[in-house]
């Protein structure tokens, strides 16, 4: 059986995170792959974080914000 469709309000506070995170990102001016770096994770993470096509785990959000110098609460705003 397919797994439940995802409640409209997660997919839009995905998407909010994601392009939160691309705009301070290309802000610093920084590539994916940079920020991958500074973060310890993945370049494919970000890609997904910021693409909202993946749940980011809280980890990962804390290590991009570290990363980007922002507290954890500007990506969400």
């Amino acid at each position: 059986m397919p797994p439940d469709p995802l409640p409209a309000w997660l997919l839009t506070e995905r998407r909010r995170l994601g392009h939160q995170v691309r705009s301070l990102r290309e802000g610093a001016e920084i590539s994916q792959e940079e920020l991958a770096h500074r973060a310890g994770i993945s370049r494919d993470s970000v890609l997904r974080t910021e693409n909202a096509t993946h749940s980011a785990s809280v980890d990962h959000v804390l290590r991009i914000a570290r990363a980007l110098g922002v507290p954890v609460a500007s990506l969400f705003n």
